[in-house]
Order: C-alpha cells, then sequence, then structure tokens
C-alpha cells in the first residue's frame, strides 16, 4: 500500500482520484454494472484515507466560511447547552428510578443517576458519570438494565460511536464496579440486551462471537444468550440459547417482575418479524415463529404473557397467555384491533395501557383485563404524541406527551383518582413557539395514494411562492413519523424557513399494509410520496424549486438519494446524513445483512431489479444539473458503512463537475448515536448554515 503523503500528491491534482483503480465490471441476473468508485469501499486503504482527509478539508473550508454561521453557532449552542438537566430513559425498581439525566450546560455525555421519586423537586444521585470516565466524552451509554431489586446495574458502554459495547456491573449503593466486565454484548443495528436472574447474582446476556470462536466473516453478527455468574470470568459463561436464532437476530431480553421466568424476544433483521423464546421453570422453549405475528411482549402481574400480535390484524391486538400454560394457540385476543394502530402496551394490576398511534399523533387509552375500555379518557393534546408506557405500582402508568411546539413532559396517571400527575421529566423549553403554528396537510402520491404531511410555520406565512421550504423524511423500517419538540426547529422559523414532516408509506402510521406498500420490490413508493410532498408545497403556493431544500438520514438518506437523482429540477438543496445509495453492495458489509428484510437482497431477481431501478448511485447520470448536496457521515458508523457517502459524493462530482458537492466526515463519531454534544452542535451549525446559504437566506440575529 502507498503511504499517505505520497497518496496525498497523486490526488491533489486530480481532485477526485485520476490515478484510482480502472472501472469494474459485474453482471448481475443478465445485467451488467460498471462501477467506476469500487476503489473508495476499502476505508482502511491509505489511498482512500487521504481521498477522504481531502474531501472534508475541501467541505470544512466551505463551511467555515458560510455568511451567519457565527450567529448560528452562538444561538445553536445556546439552545443546546443553555438548559437545566432532563430526565430520560427511566426504569422503574422498587423503591426508586434509574435513569440517564442529561446536563448539557456541564456534560457531553448524560450521566446514570437514581432517584427514590420522580415527583417535582426529587433530587437524583449520579451513579455513573461518564465524563469521569472520559473526559473526552467519547464513551456512550447504549443501554443498562438494573437487577430486579435494583441493588446492581449493568451498563453497556461503547467508544466513538462505534456501538460495540463492553459490559460493566455497577453496585448501586456504592457505584464501585464489581469487576464483571464483558465485551461484545452490544454492535450496531444487533443491539444488545439483559435480563436479571431473581437472586440478582447474575444474568442472562446477548454475546456477539469474539475472534477464534467463528470464522472472521462472522464477527460481527450471530448474536447468542449466554448466562454470568458474578464474580466469575465471562470465558466460562454457559451459552443458554440462540442457535436456532437467524444470523441476523436482534434479540430483547427481560424478566417477570418476580424473576421467575424470562423471554427473548428475536427479530430477523430490521423487517419487523419476530419469534419468541421463554424460560420457564428452569428451560428455554419457543413459543412463537416469525410467521406467528409478534411484535411485542411485556410480563404482566397476573401470571401471564401480554402479546402485541399483528397475525391477521395490520392493526395489531392485544394477546394474555398464561405462564402455567405458554401456548399461543390458546392465548385470548383481548383488546381486537381498533380504530388506530396499537403500537404498545403496559400491563398493571387490574387493567391494560394501549398507545395507539392515529396517523401520526398518538394516544393513550385504558381497558379492564378482560379488554373492556374503561370510562375517564386520558388526555392528550391535539397533534401530539402519547408514548413510552410504563407499568408502576399497582395500575398507574408513566408516559411521555410532546407535539412540534409543545415541549417533552413525563406523566403519571393515577389510576385510582383518574387523574393526571406532572413529574420532574420535563423538556425546558429555551425557545418560544408562540410565533409558530402547526398545519395538516396530504399529497397525493402518483398512485392515487394520500400522504400525510405536518407542516410547521411562522405564524402568518404567505403563500406566494417565496418561502424557504425544508421537507424531511423516512419511510422505512416502520418507524412512524410522530410529533415531537425541538429547540433546534426554531432556529429555522427564526430565519423564516417552513418545515415539512412527511408520514411515507414504509412507515408505521398506518400499520402493517402501510409498512408492506414502501418495502422490498415496493420500495419506490416511498421515493413517490416524497416527490409528491415536495410537489404539494410548490402546489399549495409555499414555494419554487429554487427554494426548496430536503434533509433525511440513513434510510432518510437513501430516500435523498432517490428523490435527487429521480427529480433534480425539483430541489434546491440536499442534506443526507449517514445514507445508503449503492444498494447493489449494500448486503456486503455485515450490517448490510439486516437490512435484507426490509431491502431485499440482490441473490433474489426479482428485488435485484427493484432495488436497481432506484439506485441512487447507479441512477446518477452524466451532464445532468443537480442539486447542491451535503452529505455526512462518521468513519465509525457500524449501521451504513462510510463507503456509502464517499461513493455516491465521487459519482456526482464526476456527473456534473461545476455541482457543488460536499463530504463532510467526522472522524470520531459513526451512526449519530452516542455522539458527544460538541459533535451535535458541530452538526448543527454545518447543516443550518449551509441549507440558509443554499435557499437564498441572509442569516440575522434572534
Amino acid at each position: 500500500m502507498r503511504p499517505i503523503a505520497f497518496a496525498l500528491l497523486l490526488l491533489a491534482g486530480s481532485g477526485w482520484g485520476g490515478s484510482a483503480p480502472p472501472p469494474v465490471t459485474e453482471t448481475l441476473h443478465g445485467v451488467t454494472i460498471r462501477d467506476g468508485h469500487r476503489w473508495l469501499e476499502n476505508g482502511q486503504d491509505p489511498a482512500v484515507v487521504a481521498w477522504s482527509a481531502e474531501r472534508n478539508a475541501r467541505a470544512r473550508a466551505v463551511l467555515d466560511g458560510l455568511p451567519g454561521v457565527q450567529i448560528l453557532r452562538r444561538r445553536i449552542t445556546a439552545l443546546m447547552m443553555n438548559r437545566p438537566p432532563s430526565l430520560g430513559g427511566l426504569v422503574w425498581r422498587p423503591g426508586r428510578i434509574f435513569a440517564l439525566r442529561h446536563d448539557p450546560a456541564h456534560r457531553q455525555q448524560p450521566d446514570l443517576v437514581v432517584l427514590g421519586s420522580i415527583a417535582p423537586g426529587a433530587q437524583p444521585r449520579v451513579l455513573l458519570d461518564l465524563m469521569a470516565l472520559d473526559p473526552t466524552g467519547g464513551t456512550a451509554i447504549d443501554w443498562f438494565v438494573p437487577s430486579l431489586d435494583g441493588a446492581k446495574v449493568a451498563v453497556s458502554l461503547s467508544r466513538g460511536g462505534s456501538e460495540e459495547g463492553t459490559l460493566h456491573v455497577y453496585d448501586t449503593a456504592t457505584g464501585k464496579e464489581t469487576g464483571d466486565v464483558i465485551p461484545r454484548v452490544q454492535v450496531g443495528t444487533g443491539g444488545g440486551s439483559l435480563a436479571w436472574a431473581r437472586d440478582g447474582l447474575g444474568f442472562w446476556y446477548t454475546r456477539y462471537p469474539r475472534k477464534g470462536e467463528r470464522p472472521a466473516a462472522d464477527l460481527d453478527f450471530f448474536q447468542q444468550v449466554h448466562f454470568h455468574r458474578l464474580g466469575t470470568a465471562d470465558s466460562a459463561d454457559a451459552h443458554e440459547v440462540g442457535r436456532a436464532f437467524p444470523r441476523i437476530a436482534e434479540t430483547r431480553l427481560a424478566s417477570s417482575e418476580d424473576g421467575r421466568a424470562q423471554f427473548a424476544l428475536v427479530e430477523k433483521g430490521d423487517g419487523g418479524d419476530y419469534a419468541l423464546w421463554l424460560r420457564h421453570a428452569g428451560r428455554w422453549s419457543q413459543v412463537a415463529r416469525e410467521e406467528d405475528g409478534i411484535i411485542d411482549a411485556q410480563f404482566g402481574r397476573d401470571g401471564a404473557l401480554w402479546l402485541l400480535s399483528k397475525k391477521d390484524a395490520p392493526r395489531h391486538k392485544v394477546l394474555r397467555m398464561p405462564l402455567a400454560n405458554p401456548v399461543l394457540a390458546k392465548a385470548r385476543v383481548v383488546i381486537p384491533q381498533q380504530e388506530g394502530i396499537l403500537t404498545e402496551l403496559a400491563p398493571g394490576r387490574t387493567r391494560v395501557y394501549v398507545a395507539e398511534l392515529l396517523g401520526g399523533p398518538s394516544r393513550v387509552r385504558q381497558f379492564d383485563l378482560k379488554g373492556r375500555e374503561l370510562p375517564g379518557t386520558i388526555p392528550a393534546p391535539p397533534v401530539s404524541t402519547n408514548a413510552g408506557l410504563q407499568s408502576l405500582e399497582g395500575d398507574d402508568v408513566f408516559f411521555f406527551s410532546t407535539g412540534f411546539t409543545r415541549p417533552m413532559e413525563g406523566l403519571v396517571y393515577r389510576a385510582a383518582a383518574g387523574r393526571l400527575e406532572p413529574t420532574l421529566v420535563r423538556t425546558t423549553p429555551l425557545a418560544d413557539f408562540g410565533d409558530a403554528e402547526v398545519i395538516r396537510e396530504e399529497a397525493t402520491s402518483k398512485d392515487g395514494t394520500r400522504i400525510p404531511m405536518f407542516i410547521l410555520q411562522p405564524k402568518g406565512t404567505r403563500r406566494d411562492g417565496k418561502a424557504p421550504t425544508l421537507v424531511t423524511g423516512y419511510g422505512g423500517f416502520g418507524v412512524s413519523t410522530q410529533p415531537y419538540y425541538s429547540d433546534l426547529a426554531h432556529v429555522l422559523l427564526e430565519q423564516g424557513v417552513v418545515q415539512v414532516h412527511t408520514a411515507l408509506r414504509g412507515g408505521g402510521e398506518f400499520g402493517e399494509a402501510w409498512h408492506d406498500a414502501g418495502r422490498l420490490t415496493r420500495k419506490q413508493n416511498v421515493f413517490d410520496d416524497f416527490i409528491a410532498c415536495a410537489e404539494r408545497m410548490v402546489q399549495l403556493g409555499y414555494t419554487t424549486p429554487s427554494r426548496l431544500a430536503i434533509e433525511g438520514g440513513s434510510n432518510g438518506g437513501l430516500l435523498m438519494g432517490a428523490a435527487l437523482t429521480q427529480r433534480p429540477d425539483l430541489f434546491r438543496a440536499v442534506v443526507s446524513h449517514v445514507g445508503i445509495y449503492d444498494m447493489i453492495h449494500v448486503e456486503d458489509s455485515p450490517n448490510g445483512q439486516f437490512n435484507t428484510t426490509e431491502f431485499g437482497t440482490v441473490k433474489d431477481p426479482e428485488q435485484f431489479k427493484a432495488m436497481y431501478a432506484y439506485s441512487p448511485y447507479h441512477r446518477v447520470k452524466d451532464g445532468v444539473a443537480y442539486p447542491s448536496v451535503l452529505f455526512l457521515t462518521g468513519a465509525n458508523d457500524p449501521r451504513v458503512d462510510p463507503m456509502q457517502s464517499r461513493k455516491m459524493a465521487a459519482r456526482l462530482q464526476e456527473a456534473n463537475p461545476g455541482g457543488e458537492v460536499l463530504l463532510r466526515t467526522s472522524a470520531d463519531t459513526g451512526h449519530g448515536i452516542g455522539s458527544p454534544l460538541s459533535a451535535r452542535i458541530a452538526i448543527a451549525v454545518d447543516v443550518d448554515a449551509w441549507l440558509l446559504k443554499a435557499l437564498g437566506v441572509d442569516v440575522k440575529e434572534n
């Protein structure tokens, strides 16, 4: 391999790698595909490292010199840092609550804390201070699970956005480590999980193969479940279950409150199909297969497993399966399909709560254990998200509520009194959204399907075609677009930008049929939906293509790539975070295997045909005037290989040498999960400054 310095000299004069290897040609299902940038796939090659560094330097030269960037940096930093601490990720145990405390004024990462109550005024105690552990802010908590009595807590920690977690165990009373350290309990996409034993002296946990255990090609997947006894070497941990799991398993483990039973809910990749394994009376057995339609499970206090099912119920139903006779065929339907989509359940002592999604907004409803709806509606503001259900003592339940202009607040519903109580779980707003309004609209997609849109705009916005407009979307993996609050949304509102959130097919806003209509060979529907939403903003008189931008990330990055290559005339600017663009080679990376249940595989002729037809990298055409594009990626991304952004940026610049194509690569982050606060601020500043310049907005002080 060539030294980096030599590679830089070779690349300096050619800009886009005139000394690069010749194109690679391959034939799939009778189709010959030419790839001129295959050499950029190897991120370890010194020539690729040098190329990426040179492109990043070019991007920095542009981004750092944008007009108004200092104004935006001051405003965004103030909004993201100058706020009181807030809590998230709450987990209840007898007499105490564990949570993550975000203190952006003083911390790059959240602390793990413990509280006796979440009533207003309660004071948390720090259990794990990540900044003391790693002052750089590069270490993140992937997840944590307290023992059933709360005396200990297991924490997965990873560095640099890698999401490759190592497990540590802490004593709750002292905050000291027990000495139990287990590597590779978590990886990107596949995730990780843990369930404590009844005595608190051991736990079941997800474990990924280490070097020497399996061939190197298998190291990043093939998740298994082992059991660890505290105080023993992890090399002695017994394998418990998992040999029948799919190689792309994503497993969630849980224990019943009394510790007598455990389950493993095993998703096959990212496609939304699950198998369910139950450990009861000392042995594991499979109680549901993927085709049985179980999508969630919760232990009840009535000696049963409560299940959310999509079997013959595209809007989902709730089942009850007694642990004494865990036979799915004999499980009773307690709550049949409702008007909306049942997305969560939380069984209590004498009632069960469900979250119901109504095309984006959601509400919480309550039923008795026989499925009769109880009187007394749990209040919910219009166009709001009400979710995150957690059962408390007796029949009380916790959930959070938020909206586009209303900060998140955690609420406790007191069943006996029939009232909502505030908690100290809340986001303190730093922006005043009194000058904004939310409008619900619809677009009509290519095949006639009506697509919901939420328009967040400055009050009194005129429909004169002059409004700078940003349209965002995702459309995949059953992920729903729901109302949520962000102070950062006000940064663009202050500059007059209209922001549009789209509920595309491929998401879960209208159940399984909506998801299925945007996956596998039907993925093009997602792009048609998004383009229709952008066109609708022009039809409504808000904007014109010269003042229209789009933004998305990950699967939403694929959406950006498809939109800009299919309708380059419709947009002025595109921001794409950690996106997927080369659909022919996405599954070559270990993480790409997880996506085959959503995107398909090139091994299947029909799926290959659909993927190749929209693959953004392969749809770029020479001589086309494409919109200005800002690509953002992280060098440590375990979910989407950074080579995707490298190749797409190179191909676009090759096709349209006069166009603006920036590639921003962060050396110490990944997919965005676990990024330190400073990195998130830097991204927000770069994106907003670049967007406003592209849309012709003169940045003004707030």
